[in-house]
């Protein structure tokens, strides 16, 4: 039924119609329900069975644990720091988290999709179906306290100067949920570093509790930079029942997505391993060197590291193409992550700093990669002559 109704509504969206300045946003809420039912006739084409919506899709659905346990968290650090964690039901930690993190979800959609609707029709272009991961990405890498209206700066700062302006999905140099973060980070520091943004204090419609507003909380990588014990325990931090950004605390969470991100085929296993053999060497070497004060690890089990390795150092549109390429480019991540982490103590998270970087060179390693087999081909073609 709701595919005929469509049917019959095309016209009016299509030239000559009384909405045909609304096409794009038409044609774009028809193809995220249903595959289009045309192709392109000319020239040569390629059939998968998976398109970007589909793509975009699974990665979503991937996500989908680090989200529900991040509510889940939320409620969970906010009745702990009031003393009534032992008082309080599933239902209250849940709820409360979901109230508390829903209305950064919806800010992102929101102002994300409306740049896009907006910037397709202006251009008379299709919508793309890019801002579907990072609008649920964006919330997840930020603290529970970050204040909404902050959020929809990020958010229009990263579609319109980091995707749109290079050309839309699959142009951008730097990845847009990251780009985010760092607009926050570095215009708002205050409402992303520090120790009193980690953990929800306002109770929301019943559920919760108001903390002081005197109260702070650190995270364990905070706590460590400042030459302190990280304060929780190897379970948790595996677990995820620490303070931190709200998706990216849950080690097993974040594994459940990255089990389906590398069945289907969607993220390389070998960008998303050799992060971790970069970030491990490296916390290794200055383990043995003393710089830092914690085992190997747990620099892999705290922060964003587990998060970046798996949903962003992945991206395919900003990450290295070419076969070595994926080792080079994951390894250097891992790197410098751990490296801004211990050397740095006035920026215990590294990971976004890293991929960032990164993401400006993985063309020039890419390249270098593919000329380094043109020219390998080339002396063995000259030997057999």
């Amino acid at each position: 039924m709701l595919k005929k109704y469509l049917d019959k509504i095309r016209p009016t969206f299509e030239d000559g119609g009384k909405l045909r300045c609304f096409r794009s946003v038409f044609e774009g809420f028809e193809s995220f329900l249903y595959v289009p039912n045309t192709t392109a006739r000319s020239g040569t084409n390629i059939h998968d069975a998976i398109d970007s919506k589909r793509i975009m899709s699974i990665v979503v659905i991937a996500l989908l644990p680090a989200l529900l346990f991040g509510m889940y968290n939320v409620g969970w650090q906010n009745y702990a720091a009031a003393g009534r964690l032992g008082d309080a039901s599933f239902l209250e930690l849940f709820g409360f988290g979901f109230l508390a993190v829903l209305p950064k979800v919806i800010v992102s959609y929101v102002v994300g999709l409306g740049i896009e609707f907006a910037w397709a029709q202006m251009k008379g272009e299709e919508i793309q179906e890019g801002y579907l991961v990072s609008g649920i990405l964006i919330p997840l890498i930020v603290p529970v306290e970050c204040p909404l209206w902050m959020l929809a700066l990020a958010v229009a700062f990263s579609v319109i100067f980091v995707k749109e302006i290079f050309g839309g999905t699959g142009m951008n140099i730097f990845n847009v949920a990251l780009a985010a973060r760092a607009f926050l980070f570095f215009s708002y520091p205050s409402a992303m570093s520090g120790d009193g943004v980690w953990v929800a204090r306002e109770s929301i419609l019943g559920l919760g509790n108001t903390l002081p507003d005197t109260f702070t909380q650190a995270t364990p990588l905070a706590a460590v930079s400042k030459g302190c014990d990280a304060g929780c325990s190897l379970a948790d931090m595996v677990l995820g029942f620490i303070p931190g950004s709200i998706g990216e605390t849950s080690v097993v969470a974040i594994g459940l997505g990255a089990v389906l991100l590398l069945v289907t085929g969607i993220a390389s296993w070998k960008t998303m391993l050799s992060v971790f053999l970069g970030g491990a060497l490296t916390a290794m070497a200055f383990g043995w060197s003393g710089a830092t004060s914690i085992p190997w690890y747990e620099h892999l089990f705290l922060g964003g590291f587990c998060f970046g390795a798996v949903f962003m150092a992945t991206d395919p549109v900003t990450s290295a193409r070419t076969e070595t390429g994926k080792w080079i480019y994951g390894f250097m991540i891992g790197l410098m992550a751990v490296v801004v982490r211990v050397m740095n103590p006035g920026y215990p998270e590294g990971m976004m700093l890293a991929i960032l970087f990164m993401n400006m060179f993985a063309p020039l390693i890419d390249y270098c990669v593919v000329q380094r087999n043109v020219s390998a081909r080339a002396k063995r073609q000259l030997k057999t002559k």
